[in-house]
């Protein structure tokens, strides 16, 4: 869980309770399996390995040209979208609490590139994850970016 909180997260935002009912799809389904490890003295640990049809799986959806998907939902976006309600005053704050949040996150995203000493080869796992923490520190800033005009344009 927390290899697909510092990395997937990037992309694919997913809660606990949606992860584990599709582990146990994919285990139904023989994509994956799943053995159970006793770690310490009753704790268990559940490790998900993936089978060659799987593998097979993997691949066919890898190779597919899908559509883009539907524009993300974004409330703060939507609050904004019926800013008639709110004071300039109130739309400067809200402004500011969301670039406070997007300036800690791009901050950790940042950090998170200082891992990498030079940049991966391509085709390796770290090339991926290099390509896509870049993407995520991109979407940060032109976020960043935007909201600073936005300010900007209530001081008019």
């Amino acid at each position: 869980m927390k290899y697909f909180n510092q990395t997937l997260n990037n992309f694919w935002y997913a809660k606990h309770s949606q992860i584990y009912p599709e582990l146990n799809k994919l285990c139904n389904e023989g994509l994956i399996s799943c053995e159970v490890e006793i770690t310490g003295t009753i704790q268990e640990k559940k490790r998900y390995t993936i089978t060659e049809a799987g593998k097979a799986d993997l691949m066919n959806w890898l190779s597919k040209d899908e559509p883009l998907d539907p524009t993300p939902k974004d409330k703060f976006r939507l609050r904004i979208y019926f800013c008639e309600n709110y004071t300039t005053a109130e739309m400067k704050d809200m402004f500011l609490s969301e670039q406070s949040k997007h300036f800690e996150k791009l901050k950790n995203l940042e950090k998170n590139m200082a891992e990498f000493q030079e940049l991966p080869k391509p085709g390796t796992s770290a090339f991926g994850d290099y390509l896509i923490l870049r993407s995520a520190i991109m979407r940060e800033n032109m976020t960043l970016d935007w909201i600073t005009e936005s300010l900007e344009l209530l001081e008019v």
